[in-house]
């Protein structure tokens, strides 16, 4: 008799077909920033262009066609949408700056957040180890720091490292997929 029913068992393929397909398509996109990274930041920022025009074309639609809107709120979800499609076909118009703009805007963010998480833990001290927090809040607030002072530099590694990770985690994945659900002998 099959000690595992066809319900599990679907459940099971299901999960390995998921980590699989998710594992190659990490792995792909990793290579390609590890390939070509500039290309492969361009391609995202189209994507975010193509985003902002219809997000813009959406909003547009939603001041010019809603009956239950007030007349401010449909004005503002008409300049909204305006704004949101003058910023995608700017973006268009010279994919490699916006991708570079985008970029050093992605830096300083980080940059900020790693400082302020830094600070964040020194300011919970004694809720645990000591060493550990102090450690954490010097790495995280010189790191942001270095990205302020060079956001473009930064990005670049993190893209860099955000490849690496893709790769690796894709390949990791993969491999759960072949031995998700396989009991341990």
């Amino acid at each position: 008799m099959n000690a595992v029913s066809t319900p599990e068992k679907t459940a099971v393929n299901g999960i390995r077909i998921a980590l699989g397909i998710g594992g190659i398509l990490s792995a792909i996109v990793g290579v390609l920033i590890l390939v070509w990274p500039g290309k492969t930041a361009m391609v995202v920022t189209a994507i975010i262009a193509v985003y902002a025009v219809v997000a813009g074309l959406v909003y547009a639609g939603l001041g010019i066609f809603s009956k239950s809107k007030g007349g401010w709120a449909r004005v503002g979800h008409i300049a909204l949408g305006v704004l949101f499609i003058i910023a995608g076909i700017i973006a268009f118009m010279n994919l490699s700056q916006t991708a570079v703009g985008l970029a050093v805007f992605l830096g300083l963010l980080v940059g900020f957040m790693w400082i302020i998480e830094g600070v964040v833990a020194l300011s919970t001290l004694g809720e645990g180890p000591k060493g550990w927090a102090i450690f954490y809040a010097i790495i995280s607030i010189i790191a942001g720091i270095t990205l302020l002072f060079s956001p473009g530099w930064g990005a670049v590694v993190l893209w860099w490292l955000l490849g690496i990770s893709l790769v690796v985690l894709g390949l990791v994945n993969v491999v759960r997929a072949f031995t998700y659900g396989k009991k341990a002998r």
